[in-house]
């Protein structure tokens, strides 16, 4: 049988599926079984086998650990006292009270690495607040889903942990690699929200804004005291090298439950919540990643990965070209897919191309992940719209939607820098682990 021929047959069963409303993860499976049996010839069991080869990997342990940790921060609402100790530092900026919710979600991003946790938190926590002060909905609604996305930037991110994985490059160097791009996107946040305000203040009426003395100032540090503990220790102790990702997500999550006793908010239901959660996230992870796997071994094998690639580097674009196009077709398969889904689908068309011109597989992992921020706020899938949609249901997708498109104009900065400037992304790594 042809190549055309069996990726008809494989591409066009999966579109088909997906099209009938089947997930993402039972569809690839589905199409990866019937690839097996009727191009690899290869018996079912070979699933078995290959499941738990794929899914026996000390770096992916690390996903159950750190999803932990951030639902346990959620579930006991400790994370108010981010949002606190921000709203003081910030004190009369325009729009004090979104870049507070910012700064705050930059923080929960570097302790949870879960854009859905992230914007459904401070949704509850944030937005009755700025509502009650009288901002305006489309911008608060916005703020907080585009600041959720912070979460799979700031080291830990699920992603870039799968990625890692997946491309069997250095999570560490990964996690250092999105450091800088992370602050700058904050900042750049930061300075929209500021911008849009001083050009209509309308947006975050100034009656809103409390003063602060240098005093509350000051006690703002204490607020945030013990979340920086935890970051610099567990962040500390992946870049230093005395601990692997997985072996510090451990002490991450041993962290939060000991911070939830002593602000006296532990308890059994919230125990037990947040570790459904990280199961239930955790198999979902592992079921999309298995079956992409899979998948993607029958593209291989019937040789559809090289065609692609030799056909994108044979069309003579140039390498910047090239990538230029894989953004874009980034940024319209984020509109359709979750940024999982998306990476582990496309990773074995892209990852041969961008070998092949040259690029560094960690400055691209944490470019993709920029790229898939996109991907969650923009309908009709964006999951990070449909969960805010969740916390304040008498808004609409497409309204939300409305208030975060400013925000995608810093974001898409951001990607032209880390295009133009690698070093923002490599600098870190290659001062971290030169020696």
């Amino acid at each position: 049988m042809s190549l055309a021929l069996m990726s008809l047959v494989i591409l066009g069963g999966l579109v088909l599926l997906l099209a009938l409303g089947i997930e993402i993860a039972p569809a690839m499976g589905i199409v990866a079984g019937l690839g097996l049996v009727l191009f690899v010839h290869q018996p079912l069991d070979y699933f078995a086998r290959a499941a738990f080869e794929i899914m026996n990997s000390f770096t992916f342990t690390a996903i159950p650990l750190f999803v932990f940790m951030g639902t346990i921060y959620a579930n006991t609402g400790i994370v108010s006292g981010l949002f606190r100790g921000a709203e003081k530092i910030f004190g009369s900026l325009p729009g004090s009270l979104c870049s507070a919710m910012i700064l705050a979600n930059a923080i929960f991003g570097a302790i949870s690495g879960s854009s859905l946790a992230a914007t459904a938190t401070f949704g509850r926590i944030c937005f009755p607040e700025m509502e009650k002060a009288g901002y305006n909905t489309k911008l608060s609604l916005g703020a907080i889903a585009i600041s959720g996305t912070l979460s799979v930037l700031i080291p830990p991110s699920l992603i870039m942990i799968v990625y890692g994985g997946w491309m069997d490059v250095s999570v560490a160097r990964l996690f250092a690699g999105g450091v800088i791009p992370g602050i700058i996107l904050t900042l750049f946040f930061v300075i929209t929200v500021t911008i849009m305000v001083l050009r209509n203040p309308g947006l975050a009426p100034q009656a809103s804004i409390r003063k602060f003395t240098a005093r509350e100032k000051l006690t703002a540090l204490w607020d945030l005291f013990p979340f920086l503990v935890v970051i610099t220790l567990v962040l500390g102790t992946i870049f230093t090298g005395i601990m692997t990702p997985t072996e510090s997500a451990s002490l991450g999550a041993f962290l939060s439950i000991i911070l939830a006793m002593l602000f006296r908010k532990m308890t059994y239901k919230a125990l037990k919540e947040s570790m459904l959660s990280a199961v239930n996230i955790s198999a979902m992870i592992a079921f999309v990643l298995f079956t992409a796997r899979m998948l993607g071994q029958v593209f291989q094998y019937i040789g559809l990965t090289e065609a692609t690639s030799a056909f994108m580097m044979n069309m003579g674009l140039g390498k910047y070209a090239t990538l230029a196009i894989i953004c874009v077709l980034y940024l319209i398969l984020g509109c359709f897919f979750d940024s999982l889904s998306m990476l582990v689908l496309t990773l074995p068309f892209v990852a041969p191309i961008v070998k092949n011109m040259g690029f560094d597989f960690i400055w691209f992992g944490v470019l993709y992940v920029v790229l898939a921020e996109i991907g969650l706020v923009t309908p009709p899938f964006g999951l990070n719209l449909f969960v805010l949609k969740g916390v304040v249901p008498k808004y609409e997708i497409t309204y939300i939607f409305a208030g975060t498109l400013p925000f995608l104009i810093p974001t898409g900065i951001l990607i032209v820098l880390i295009i133009l400037f690698p070093d923002l992304v490599l600098w870190l790594p290659r001062i971290l682990y030169s020696r």
